[in-house]
């Protein structure tokens, strides 16, 4: 860092200057939304009820109809120099903010689906202008095509797939970061719909794995980290968001490493406590799962019901089908599953949710409906590949990898312990609705897919216990 400090100043600091005056840029992109947002759509008024009640009522069911779908800049970037990071991040999380604020208005109906958007893509030219220029002020080379993806459009859903089950909604956060939501205004929520459950019984088994070769790794390692009996929630996420409170714009449940926040650091794990039994410091995550019973505390961006508490976790390493495997590094970061599928597309979806006693039958995009007795299941399985370099990635996803349809790496990867997240619930009967009676955590405009599911893994196991783990697994031992 030095070094490029030195560069810069030889070169009368022209890349630090315009590096800062983008940053000022992506600054007055987020006071749109933080400051400016509330005054700028004070003065616009709702289009519904114009035409008597009957039009107005016609303009709600179509904006119930209606989400948000922008290009996903965060899967774009490649490699973000380790400097501009944090600025990168805090972009990323205006863009969230931005798209947040004009959901709410578009279902709210404030002003013309036209200006709701052309406000939108204002807000966003700035803060993407921001991005690209702090990765190429930190030496970085932004993706192709940046500047095109401040364009958003409105998607209609299916019919069957509008409106949201009586008493969804809750309270969005009022002050900074409401997209400029007055305090304690309910913001409309849509979804999920009874669409998006499937009776598990009527669903065909399905369950396929790769069959084992004669080289395969076919032991496990099991850490044991409780269920988060300790009440560790936030809205941050500091793998896609570091450095950025409430950077998730959705509750996270969270066991291993008791110190998780958007402001950890590797220093900062390896110095902390965890649930963990077996000395594994490791943070693993996931969007909190709530009962559609009409709660409206304690929710964030939309979110509302009562909190799911997993009635068990179980945190699994497995093999490879084809080979041994190898140490992860200490600190890799994986995410799995995409939180923006339901407007991203399923490319990296990797949502699955199945109930005790059919687990041959696994929903991809379908909350299951058990039946009695049964527990909801959901179940991750991790990337299992690594680059043999990087710890993370701009996009943080290149630099892991899933193995192929035979089990085998991509070219250039190695195959790592595997880790499968199996998390059990009690989904309550009395109190909910009959057909929509839970649903994941989501970013406001995912409307609660099933799709949108996601975890998240920092590996921060001392490399004892990794080296322990590995040996396990290759051996065909099932350790604790």
């Amino acid at each position: 860092m030095r070094q490029r400090k030195q560069r810069g100043e030889q070169r009368g600091g022209a890349a630090h200057r315009r590096s800062r005056r983008r940053r000022t840029l992506v600054a007055l992109g987020a006071a749109l939304v933080l400051g400016g947002g509330a005054a700028t759509f004070a003065g616009v008024s709702a289009t519904a009820g114009e035409d008597g009640a009957e039009g107005g009522a016609r303009e709600r069911d179509r904006r119930a109809g209606q989400t948000i779908d922008c290009p996903d800049v965060s899967l774009a970037l490649g490699e973000v120099p380790r400097d501009a990071r944090k600025d990168v991040a805090e972009g990323l999380a205006a863009l969230d903010r931005q798209v947040a604020g004009a959901y709410h208005r578009l279902a709210s109906g404030e002003g013309s689906t036209q200006k709701v958007m052309d406000e939108l893509r204002a807000r966003r030219a700035p803060t993407i202008g921001g991005i690209a220029d702090n990765v190429r002020g930190e030496g970085g080379e932004p993706p192709a095509g940046m500047d095109g993806m401040s364009d958003c459009r409105v998607r209609q859903r299916p019919a069957e797939d509008r409106g949201a089950p009586e008493g969804q909604g809750g309270n969005r956060e009022g002050g900074e970061g409401n997209g400029g939501v007055a305090e304690g205004e309910p913001p409309p929520s849509g979804g999920p719909v009874a669409a998006d459950f499937v009776d598990i019984t009527t669903v065909e088994p399905d369950r396929r794995e790769p069959e084992p070769g004669a080289n395969a790794s076919t032991g496990s390692f099991t850490t044991k980290c409780g269920r988060n009996e300790e009440g560790h929630f936030n809205s941050d996420n500091v793998i896609a968001a570091p450095g950025v409170s409430n950077g998730a714009h959705h509750t996270h449940d969270y066991v291993g490493n008791l110190s998780t926040d958007a402001f950890s650091t590797d220093e900062s794990l390896a110095a902390a406590r965890s649930t963990c039994r077996n000395g594994d410091l490791s943070t693993y995550y996931w969007p909190v799962l709530r009962a559609l019973d009409g709660n409206q505390e304690g929710g964030h961006d939309g979110n509302a019901g009562t909190v799911l508490k997993p009635s068990e976790v179980t945190l699994t390493f497995k093999g490879s089908a084809t080979g041994k495997v190898t140490a992860m590094p200490r600190f890799l970061r994986i995410i799995t599953g995409d939180a923006k599928s339901f407007t991203n597309g399923t490319a990296n979806a990797n949502a699955s949710w199945s109930c005790e006693g059919f687990e041959d039958r696994q929903l991809k995009d379908k909350y299951p409906l058990c039946p009695e007795g049964s527990r909801v299941i959901r179940s991750f399985d991790f990337q299992s590949c690594w680059d043999g370099r990087n710890t993370d990635s701009g996009n943080h996803r290149d630099h892991v990898a899933f193995a192929r349809e035979d089990g085998s790496c991509p070219d250039g990867f190695r195959a790592v312990p595997q880790l499968r997240q199996r998390i059990a619930y009690e989904v309550p009967r009395e109190g909910v609705p009959e057909d929509t009676p839970f649903a994941v955590d989501s970013f406001p405009e995912q409307l609660h897919k099933p799709v949108t599911d996601h975890g998240d893994f920092i590996n921060v196991m001392p490399d004892r216990l990794m080296e322990r783990a590995v040996r396990c697994v290759n051996d065909g031992r099932d350790c604790e």
